[in-house]
């Protein structure tokens, strides 16, 4: 066990070292990085065996969660490396096998100028109130994006600021706010007891690492109604997908009341991609949805297609499509035509707006 434990060190530096986000472990394939969103295997080490693979994956489980994974096939932890790096690791059986996904959580909170992040997202940090959501693919810097809007909370004013996460991910270090960080299975026994209980908690603000299903959501809008500021993340692509998935994750007869509170609650939807730069590493391009009564009304009477026009045109405010954040990136040399057309949820209009600028 020892051998495994040093090896498991040695690949978890190389990966801090290396910058990448991601080290994957998996029987028949050597170690593997995520550089730049390229999965790039480890020539120097041997292919991983069974037996190998298991004892890099021991390595860091306590026995308690070895026992959880052994019986749920699967298991969500975080893992601290000798205060150097931190790791969001999902653990499962492939073919039988274990295998892991270890997630690099850099140790230092950035701020939205160092993400390269729209201005615009400052106001969301200024608000007493309301339902902010962060979407995107997988992998693509949601949790980053929330980490910062909540440190920059956290350093600006006084707030009891209570998180929800599976597992605990960014540390935050308490200035000028309470921080209650509550980890599932640690600190309470599943995710809707966390939530039910979390305005019994005198919070400001909420945020929920992921909504999950139904119950998450109707929380993360009552507690936004109630007079709390929220924020959550969401795997959906765009605003306008990310109404309708919230809407018809319900039954139909509740699909009424969540309009509406959702209509009366949200107040802005992030939704992001991070593009390969030219240069080396990867860029975010955004698209910004402020919530004005024009966007309000379209909630309300279940049009969310039309939404794509009104921030279109609501540039002035502060909003910005997908497609003009990549064309901004192109403009700047910042990142390659091919990957914004990659990368952009309508290349055709992609196209047609790079011809005109």
């Amino acid at each position: 066990m020892d051998d495994y434990k040093q090896k498991l060190d040695e690949l978890l530096l190389t990966t801090a070292k290396q910058n990448a986000s991601d080290l994957h472990l998996a029987v028949g394939r050597r170690p593997t990085l995520r550089i730049d969103g390229a999965l790039v295997p480890l020539q120097k080490e041997t292919i991983l065996t069974p037996e190998s693979a298991e004892g890099l994956i021991s390595a860091f489980l306590t026995p308690e969660q070895k026992e959880e994974f052994l019986k749920n096939k699967e298991h969500d932890l975080s893992y601290s490396f000798e205060d150097k790096a931190r790791f969001r690791v999902n653990v499962f059986y492939q073919r039988g096998f274990m295998a892991a996904a270890l997630r690099l959580i850099p140790a230092q909170i950035r701020t939205v100028e160092e993400l390269n992040l729209p201005p615009v997202l400052h106001d969301f940090t200024r608000l007493s109130q309301g339902f902010v959501l962060l979407v995107g693919p997988a992998g693509h810097g949601k949790s980053t994006t929330m980490a910062a809007l909540a440190d920059e909370i956290n350093h600006q004013r006084t707030a009891h600021i209570i998180s929800i996460e599976d597992p605990i991910e960014y540390l935050f270090s308490q200035d000028r706010s309470i921080i209650s960080q509550r980890e599932v299975r640690n600190d309470t026994p599943d995710f809707h007891k966390a939530l039910r209980s979390v305005l019994r908690q005198d919070p400001d603000v909420v945020i929920i690492g992921e909504m999950r299903d139904p119950e998450s959501i109707s929380t993360a809008l009552t507690a936004a109604e109630t007079g709390h500021l929220v924020f959550s993340t969401l795997h959906t692509n765009s605003a306008s997908q990310t109404i309708d998935r919230i809407i018809d994750s319900f039954p139909p007869a509740q699909q009424s009341q969540i309009t509406s509170q959702l209509s009366a609650t949200l107040v802005g939807i992030v939704s992001q991609r991070l593009i390969p730069r030219v240069d080396g590493g990867r860029m975010p391009a955004c698209e910004v949805m402020l919530v004005n009564s024009a966007i309000r009304n379209l909630i309300r009477e279940r049009k969310a297609y039309q939404i794509d026009l009104v921030i279109e045109t609501s540039m002035q405010e502060g909003m910005l499509t997908l497609n003009r954040s990549l064309i901004g990136l192109v403009k700047k040399r910042q990142i390659s035509i091919e990957n914004a057309e990659l990368y952009s949820l309508n290349p055709s209009e992609l196209r047609i707006l790079l011809e005109r600028t």
